[in-house]
């Protein structure tokens, strides 16, 4: 068993994700965004899933510093701002196989083991 987790070190719920994985000894393949950003086609899978509003954070510093929060953007526009600012989009994403996760779901993916 392998699970991608996507986020950033600097979250706690990126980092409590790796550390739920890692107590369990399942292998997880980590991309965080400081180092290589999200790509469009992952986040549209999330998006589709979810919806693109559940992707945002709309809590965030980062979310807040930009000014967004008034900000009507199509779908299409909102993936292109969410690839060039990953600091807005909840974390953790995690997939397994088919199976997609936003933010904190020990629940699910116990079922997962």
């Amino acid at each position: 068993m392998e699970v991608q987790v996507f986020g950033t070190r600097k979250n706690a719920d990126t980092r409590a994700a790796l550390r739920f994985f890692a107590e369990r000894r399942i292998k997880t393949h980590f991309v965080d965004f400081t180092v290589r950003a999200p790509a469009r086609g992952e986040l549209l899978r999330f998006a589709q899933k979810f919806g693109l509003a559940n992707l945002i954070d709309r809590t965030s510093k980062r979310f807040a510093e930009l000014g967004w929060a008034a900000a009507r953007y199509s779908d299409d526009q909102w993936l292109e701002k969410l690839t060039i600012e990953p600091g807005v989009i909840r974390q953790p994403l995690v997939r397994y196989r088919q199976q997609l996760t936003i933010g904190p779901s020990e629940t699910t993916w116990k079922t997962w083991e």
